[in-house]
């Protein structure tokens, strides 16, 4: 890591062109060069993805132009009005007490307010310590999803934070209204209600009761991280042919070595829950709603290749853990189904 003078009095600002070789060095210091997000590590990279709005950053600085901190919202989420609040990172000198990496996030919310394009931010604390958890509950963020073993270990190596794979939350903030229908899986239509529970926004509840259509073709967009092992399917259109679908391309998932898939589905569609019913007879697990997440709101089901070391998961807020129990019942449910029709387990 490149030395820094402690002690130095710092702002949080908005990036500029200038900051980018600093935050680069940034993310070589505490991430080593395997860092795998090229958009952080290469400034020139960094300088074209903030001019054209695809990546929101902010920069602890200190008078001296040194840069001790950033974090950064960017859309990844089929909705391009649903932003991350991600990429976060504070020097070792300047962690502890100075409360740079709050300042940070509260900064991104607070452009993203004042941008027409960004309607909704969900963040993923880590769940193998607790101190992003707690930033995201006092600023505000509501968690609403749990991805089971997204990250590897090895993302966290340098640091030594990990010993396996990494849980963490979703836990979103809704910036600008836009209330909508939702179409609850009958499969999950007692647990909603707890997934909804307290969100900043308006909703309006439909049992999902509408067969999958016959009209259209089913289409998939997924994107594949290499690094962490992890797919993320999102269904842009469901019909008749989703279960022949999802089975071609979950194979061709497994032949590569992904070790955790995730597929993401609208309930602004009202044959939801017949898809879903079709997922969880392949082993798939629900892991919570996704606000705003195709303009209508999502849900996440999960498919893992490794059972979770739920002990090693730690949840600090009485919320997530009312979550975590209701997925971890889900996964043992999916579980005990596939087990009985198929003689196996389904993860």
């Amino acid at each position: 890591m490149i030395p820094i003078e402690p002690g130095q009095e710092w702002t949080v600002e908005s990036f500029t062109p200038e900051d980018a070789r600093g935050v680069a060095d940034l993310f070589l210091g505490v991430y080593g060069s395997e860092y795998p997000i090229q958009i952080y590590v290469n400034p020139d990279l960094l300088i074209r993805e903030n001019q054209a709005g695809r990546v929101i950053s902010s920069v602890a600085k200190t008078a001296k132009g040194d840069i001790v901190g950033h974090n950064a919202i960017f859309n990844l989420a089929p909705c391009r009005k649903v932003y991350e609040s991600g990429a976060g990172l504070v020097h070792r000198d300047y962690r502890g007490g100075h409360g740079i990496f709050t300042q940070l996030v509260a900064h991104g919310l607070a452009l993203g307010r004042e941008r027409p394009d960004v309607d909704q931010v969900f963040g993923e604390p880590v769940c193998n310590h607790p101190f992003s958890q707690k930033m995201c509950r006092g600023l505000g963020f509501v968690t609403r999803a749990i991805e089971v073993n997204l990250m590897p270990a090895a993302a966290y190596a340098k640091e030594a934070w990990a010993a396996g794979r990494v849980t963490t939350t979703m836990d979103f903030i809704t910036l600008k209204s836009s209330p909508c229908t939702v179409h609850v899986p009958k499969a999950y239509e007692s647990i909603f209600p707890v997934f909804y529970e307290g969100l900043d926004d308006e909703r309006q509840f439909v049992l999902s009761g509408q067969p999958l259509s016959s009209q259209q073709v089913t289409r998939l967009d997924t994107r594949i991280f290499d690094f962490a092992q992890v797919a993320k399917l999102a269904v842009k259109a469901l019909c008749k042919g989703f279960s022949t679908v999802m089975k071609a391309e979950e194979d061709r998932l497994l032949q590569q070595g992904i070790r955790v898939i995730q597929v993401w589905l609208s309930s602004g569609d009202p044959s939801l829950g017949e898809a879903v019913d079709s997922l969880r007879s392949s082993g798939y697990f629900f892991g919570g709603v996704l606000p705003r997440w195709f303009d209508s709101d999502g849900i996440l089901m999960e498919k893992l290749v490794d059972e979770p070391v739920w002990e090693d998961i730690n949840l600090c807020f009485d919320r997530a853990q009312t979550l975590m129990a209701l997925i971890r019942k889900d996964w043992e449910a999916v579980r005990n189904l596939n087990k009985n029709k198929h003689g196996r387990t389904g993860q």
